[in-house]
């Protein structure tokens, strides 16, 4: 799509969840204590939880849920602009996983799906009409809805039990949802359809998950740069072990191999029967008197 009217620029994925998570929490309170994480002495990640209104398992969901944006964006190729699992009073939201530009476009009044919608719906084709000079922007909705609901997606695959309801990702998947979907029951089966392509996109994926989330919820905020870096080392050290493992597996199978031939070049030897002496009896040769 062209730029000011893409469903990828501009639109960022929250979760939002219920107040008990501490979305009302001063951003005050928020940014002084920022810098603590599980990695630190357990008084001060348990003052930032205090600080964050969360408990251990509700901040550890959270970090799932953005590291599942983010990974699943990484997949469909899209550039990611940061992620965050600080609160923000502003927005009401848990945590943030934003595309790039989009603060920009935050504050020109288009960071939103529906301002999105908004400005694209009216040049979408209507029942019959031509479908292919706006093919792009099927194509992005589909792949931004399944960011918006691979975070769901990410907490199924690494966490026990049902996620709560990401509020605000399932309002914004809907408004883009509606521009290619003629009715609420042809949206619900949509994202259903995007529910499961976001799972088996981020299944195989789940020690990048876990990483990227691990990290998150010692430094909080990261960006674009810092998520490329973390989802790079994990599939090198990954290669590095497949190749390790390869390697030992060929190693085992040659002195495997080694052995079998050693058995049967025995089992030859052993079949190859010794020269018997020779009993038979021969005449006497007489000597002429």
């Amino acid at each position: 799509m062209s730029d000011g009217s893409t469903a990828e620029n501009g639109v960022a994925e929250y979760a939002t969840r219920s107040p008990a998570t501490g979305a009302a929490v001063s951003a005050e309170r928020v940014v002084a204590v920022s810098d603590g994480g599980p990695d630190e002495p357990p008084n001060e990640y348990d003052d930032l939880l205090f600080a964050l209104g969360r408990t251990e398992e509700q901040d550890q969901r959270i970090s799932v849920h953005e590291a599942g944006h983010a990974v699943c964006a990484r997949l469909l190729g899209h550039e990611v602009g940061g992620v965050t699992i600080n609160p923000d009073p502003i927005r009401g939201s848990d945590g943030l996983c934003w595309d790039v530009g989009h603060s920009q476009a935050y504050s020109e009044g288009r960071g939103d799906a529906s301002d999105v919608r908004a400005a694209i719906s009216p040049i979408m084709p209507k029942s019959g009409e031509d479908r292919r000079p706006v093919a792009d922007i099927f194509g992005s909705v589909y792949a931004k809805c399944i960011e918006f609901v691979a975070g769901r997606a990410a907490e199924r695959l690494l966490m026990d039990g049902e996620p709560s309801q990401p509020v605000d990702d399932l309002r914004q998947a809907h408004e883009l949802a509606s521009l290619i979907c003629s009715g609420d029951e042809a949206i619900e089966t949509f994202l259903a359809h995007c529910d499961v392509v976001a799972r088996d996109l981020l299944a195989p994926h789940g020690d990048v998950l876990m990483t990227l989330s691990i990290v998150l919820r010692i430094k909080r905020t990261l960006n674009g740069r810092d998520i490329d870096e973390i989802i790079s080392d994990v599939v090198a050290r990954k290669a590095i072990a497949i190749e390790r493992r390869r390697r030992a597996e060929w190693r085992k199978a040659q002195t495997e191999a080694d052995r079998f031939r050693a058995a049967c070049d025995h089992a030859d030897a052993a079949a190859v029967p010794r020269s018997a002496p020779n009993h038979e009896q021969r005449p006497i040769v007489g000597i002429p008197s």
